[in-house]
């Protein structure tokens, strides 16, 4: 399980597996709990790179940030792991 410490959002922390680069098991620690599990469903099996492609740029309010996009940039941080 990878894990992800968020920057900017209500939420603390994302985990996830990849497999196949496909993403499994998405879930966060802290933030609006309804929300970040209908999230979770939805990236469900999703393609990693289409997962960036549709999360990546979304905002909260005035943040400039969005847990949707501390998704795509945990994901991002994962591959560039993966390629070391």
């Amino acid at each position: 399980m990878y894990q992800y410490n968020t920057q900017g959002v209500c939420s603390k922390c994302i985990y996830f597996d990849v497999e196949d680069n496909k993403l499994k098991n998405v879930s966060y620690l802290g933030g609006c709990n309804g929300n970040l599990k209908g999230i979770g469903s939805l990236v469900e099996g999703m393609d990693i790179d289409e997962v960036i492609t549709r999360l990546e740029g979304t905002t909260c309010g005035s943040k400039k940030t969005s847990c949707p996009d501390q998704l795509a940039k945990a994901l991002k941080a994962y591959k560039e792991e993966i390629a070391k």
